[in-house]
Parts: structure tokens; C-alpha cells; sequence
């Protein structure tokens, strides 16, 4: 929301001195956005960072009790080695301008940082995205991944794999960022814009979880000596619905949040519309999406367990 001195003048004629009491008026409310947003997107990244706690619960319900154990530690391990790797480099690789189109080469281990144009919250924002992309893989390769593969796996994600990607498509300097001119010849001449993370956070953690499977292959005991599979259940479904739930409440944090600022007004008609109205919007189709999404799933899973049943 802008706060112009010369508007607010005419209104303080009465003031001795209206157009410093104005330009001071104008000064306080700035400060007052600044805050706002700042605690909009702390907010957000607080969210974001409870999504783990739902990835935790959602794999551990999913996998058998002896592995419960396992599957948390890679959870603490995504959190904990992939925000240092993050920290150190991460950070850096994305957004240290100036730097070139492929990777950036400022604010290792923050240093020189923050500045006028990034703060110690959008950092903490961007590093609760890197971990969220390290966790999507942790259920793809459950059960069958050593402590130590997957604190080298988790570190090199958050620290060079996942900043690399987001430096292309959200860094100012990125070859794929839309906002930047003469750099899209590869991409249809408009670049990519990927408001939320669709490609840049959850591609990136799908393709390298869809590896880690191939490589990794099947667990122990999926299928039989004559090939046919076998179906391994999860040892709680009450921690598998307490993680859905907590996905879906720290998603709030990762799609309206994805905005940055909240107190911006677009201007016009009518003239209370602005990045507030946004937000609100992006929460009701958030909304709406994981509301269709949950019977889906649910007709697949019976679905799926029938024929398994017959088999």
C-alpha cells in the first residue's frame, strides 16, 4: 500500500507544518507495511517447515514398525544436514547476485547478507521450500536406504540439485526467468513462470525420488519367488491421516505464501483489491484442490486393493 506526502498534505492544512507532518505520517506507515510482510512470510515459512512434521508422520504410518525409526531420522536428516547445506551453499547457488544464468556465486554462508533487496525471511522461506523438496523423495525410497546414503543424498539436494533449478527460474540472473530479457530462446521465447514451486520444488523432488527408486529398486519382500507383488501394509493409519492433515495445513504456508508480501494494493476499481484479495483466493483453491483430490484417492485405494485381493 503506497502513502503519498503531497496527497496527505491537504488533509493537515490545520497542522503548523502539514507537509513535514505528512512526509512523517508516510515514514511510519512504511515501516508498518515492512513488518507486515515480513511477519506474513515468517509465517509462511513456519508453515512450510511443519509440512515435515507431516512427511514424518504420513512415511512412518506408511511403512512397516521396524522401519518407523529409519524414516524418521531421514525426516531430522532433511531438516537438520539439508539446512546446513543449505545455509553454507544453497542459498547461494540460487539467488547470489549478480552472477550468470546457470548458478549463482554471492552470500556463502550468508555472508554480505541481508541486503535491500532480500532479508533474513525470505532466506528462512527458501530454505523451508529446499527441505520440502529433499522430503518428497524420503517416501519413495523408504525402507530400503542407509543412514549414511541418505545424509549424502539429503545434503547434496538441498545444497547444489534444488538451488540450481530454483536459480533458473526464480533468481533474477536465471536463463529461465521470465522477467529477464534475450535468455528464453529455449523456452518459447517467454521463459517459465512457476508461481508456487509445481516444477522448481515438487518436479525436482519426484524425479529424484523416482531415481533413488530405480536405483534402489523394490523392498525386501514385495514380491514373490513367482514375480506376482505383495502387498506390504502400513503399520498406523492413524499417523497417516495426522500427516495428511498437517500437509494440508502447512500447504497454506506454501501456495497463498508463495506471494511474499500481503499489504500491496493493485490500484483501480474497486480500490480495496489488492495481494490480500490474492491470498485469500489462492487459500479457497487451495482448498478446493485437496478437497478433490481426497476422494480420488480414496476410489483408487479400493481400487487398488481389490485387485490386489484377487490377484
Amino acid at each position: 500500500m503506497a502513502c503519498s506526502a503531497t496527497d496527505l498534505a491537504p488533509l493537515l492544512s490545520a497542522t503548523v507544518n502539514s507537509t513535514e507532518a505528512a512526509t512523517y505520517l508516510c515514514s511510519q506507515f512504511t515501516n508498518v507495511n515492512y513488518a507486515v510482510n515480513n511477519t506474513y512470510l515468517l509465517f509462511s515459512a513456519y508453515l512450510v517447515f511443519a509440512m515435515q512434521l507431516g512427511f514424518a508422520m504420513l512415511c512412518a504410518g506408511s511403512v512397516r514398525a521396524k522401519n518407523t525409526m529409519n524414516i524418521m531420522l531421514t525426516n531430522v536428516l532433511d531438516a537438520a544436514a539439508g539446512g546446513i547445506s543449505y545455509y553454507l551453499v544453497g542459498y547461494a547457488f540460487a539467488f547470489g547476485s549478480p552472477s550468470n544464468g546457470f548458478i549463482g556465486r554471492h552470500f556463502f554462508g550468508l555472508n554480505d547478507f541481508p541486503n535491500a533487496e532480500e532479508d533474513y525471511s525470505f532466506f528462512l522461506y527458501q530454505w523451508a521450500f529446499a527441505i520440502a523438496a529433499a522430503g518428497i523423495t524420503s517416501g519413495s525410497i523408504a525402507e530400503r536406504t542407509q543412514f549414511v546414503a541418505y545424509l549424502i543424498y539429503s545434503s547434496f539436494l538441498t545444497g547444489f540439485v534444488y538451488p540450481v533449478v530454483s536459480h533458473w527460474f526464480w533468481s533474477g540472473d536465471g536463463w529461465g526467468n521470465p522477467a529477464k530479457t534475450n535468455s528464453h530462446h529455449l523456452l518459447f521465447g517467454s521463459g517459465a513462470i512457476d508461481f508456487a514451486g509445481s516444477g522448481v520444488v515438487h518436479m525436482v523432488g519426484g524425479v529424484a525420488g523416482l531415481w533413488g527408486a530405480l536405483i534402489e529398486g523394490p523392498r525386501i519382500g514385495r514380491f514373490d519367488h513367482n514375480g506376482r507383488s505383495v502387498a506390504l501394509r502400513g503399520h498406523s493409519a492413524s499417523l497417516v491421516v495426522l500427516g495428511t492433515f498437517m500437509l494440508w495445513f502447512g500447504w497454506y504456508g506454501f501456495n497463498p505464501g508463495s506471494f511474499l508480501t500481503i499489504l500491496k494494493s493493485y490500484g483501480g476499481d474497486p480500490v480495496y483489491y489488492g495481494q490480500w484479495s490474492a491470498v485469500r483466493e489462492d487459500s479457497c483453491h487451495h482448498n478446493i484442490g485437496w478437497e478433490h483430490s481426497c476422494p480420488y484417492h480414496l476410489v483408487r485405494e479400493e481400487i487398488t486393493v481389490r485387485s490386489l485381493e484377487r490377484d
